[in-house]
């Protein structure tokens, strides 16, 4: 089994992203609420001028009329900076006073009185500007305004600070992101690790290392007390197996020895040898299958075999008796695939694949052998056309002792897919049970012998 490092840097990416974001939307919230704070005061600076101008003329309008505005706007527009606009003009439209010749076009006089109540914002030569625009008694028509340029520049320069501090915080909360995601996905890998080395057999995996003071120590804790009483379960479990197989394969042994001996009773005798020797197969396949889980994950005993050979020499000994059957057979076998493995016990699987198919399988059937390389595996594929395995049964399949109640007339004790299973796992295969149309196919994919340069 592969570990899942390119899911784990996806799921770091997506951390990393994740962290960033959530700081741009923090920092965002915080920018636009500060971005507004100070548009506000800015705005409320250039009311509180347009105030105080408006102030100033109601004062002098209150001593002199028309006469004082006139003369009051003549000296200011001399000493006008571009930051004000004041008008004044006659009920004929003629400009008495004020910082420009003519009345804006987007404006009209309206309201009455010296207060801000009213004032509007209009747009010339791409500048703002807040103005109030009042018809005076006797159709004198008066314009003050204060251009929101200042309020623009400020929020323009403020906006530009914003935006190259949002990419630094971006940047910076990536990069913490990152260190963090990798950090965590560390942690995590350790864990992936440990749990591909169990998948893969080796109960007795631990991960090295003091474990540290945090919940991932606690994990690492708990992962490890889990495996020790798995570990511990599965010798008790492997070693009572081992007890009864052994133990009464002995006396069986002895009874037909004994059985030999008695004369006058053939029949009874060779029908007694018979269940007892299937018995002792039912044991040695048990103990077959309990050497081969006990040795999962260990690496040895293993040395290169090459797989077609392998296959070859079991398809000749079997294809003669599928053939004595009325079974239509075929093999393509690809040459020269290496694998790392005990010679012994593939043989044993595809004998008891090849075996289970004939026995099954009914004259005309198809059985197909089909071994072919497929990326870093080599795919095995046994199929036949036979009455195949029922549907119910699929998920139990490899459990020990699983046979189909039609197949209970038929000899034997439902240990080969068992076996199989086994010896598969000995070697890092993988087992499949692909979908037939008709009858029953099992795919193994062996991991390919690594060639070194």
């Amino acid at each position: 089994m592969t570990t899942a490092r390119p899911f784990a840097a996806r799921a770091t990416l997506r951390l990393a992203a994740l962290m960033a974001l959530a700081v741009t939307v923090l920092s965002l919230a915080a920018m636009a609420l500060q971005y507004r704070l100070v548009e506000a005061r800015l705005m409320a600076a250039q009311q509180s001028l347009l105030t105080a101008d408006l102030n100033g003329l109601a004062a002098l309008y209150d001593q002199r009329r028309i006469i004082a505005l006139r003369q009051a706007i003549d000296y200011r527009a001399t000493a006008a900076t571009g930051d004000e606009m004041l008008l004044l003009m006659d009920r004929n439209g003629q400009t008495l006073a004020g910082t420009r010749k003519d009345w804006p076009a987007t404006l009209a006089p309206a309201g009455e009185g010296f207060t801000t109540d009213g004032a509007v914002e209009f747009t010339e030569d791409e500048t703002r500007w807040l103005a109030v625009a009042r018809a005076l008694p006797g159709g004198f028509p008066l314009l003050v305004a204060r251009s929101l340029q200042p309020v623009d520049d400020t929020l323009g320069a403020l906006r530009r600070g914003m935006l190259g501090l949002l990419g630094a915080l971006l940047v910076a909360g990536s990069a913490v992101g990152w260190l963090a995601a990798r950090s965590v996905m560390a942690r995590i890998n350790r864990i992936n690790t440990l749990a591909d080395r169990v998948a893969d057999g080796a109960l007795d995996a631990r991960l090295p290392g003091p474990r540290s003071d945090d919940e991932f120590g606690l994990l690492e804790t708990h992962v490890h007390a889990m495996l020790d009483r798995i570990e511990n379960l599965n010798r008790a479990t492997h070693r009572l197996s081992d007890t009864i197989a052994h133990e009464l394969r002995t006396p069986l042994n002895r009874m037909l020895q004994k059985l030999s001996k008695i004369e006058g009773q053939d029949d009874l005798t060779a029908d007694l040898k018979a269940e007892m020797r299937q018995a002792i197969r039912m044991f040695d396949s048990l103990l077959d299958i309990s050497r081969a889980e006990a040795d999962q994950g260990t690496g040895g005993g293993l040395v290169p075999v090459d797989l077609s050979t392998v296959a070859a020499e079991v398809w000749d000994l079997y294809d003669p008796l599928a053939e004595d059957k009325g079974l239509q057979t075929e093999a393509h076998i690809a040459p020269g695939q290496q694998i790392l493995g005990d010679r012994n016990l593939i043989a044993q699987v595809l004998s008891n694949l090849l075996d289970n198919a004939i026995k099954y399988c009914a004259d005309g059937d198809h059985l197909t052998l089909t071994l072919t390389p497929e990326d870093d595996r080599i795919l095995m594929r046994i199929a036949d056309t036979g009455p195949g395995l029922p549907e119910d049964l699929k998920p139990e399949a490899f459990d020990r002792f699983t046979r189909a109640e039609r197949d209970r007339a038929t000899p034997g004790h439902g240990l080969g897919l068992a076996l199989v299973r086994a010896i598969a796992a000995r070697h890092g295969a993988r087992l499949t049970l692909p979908p037939s149309e008709k009858g029953f196919a099992l795919e193994i994919r062996w991991p390919r012998l690594q060639q070194s340069d």
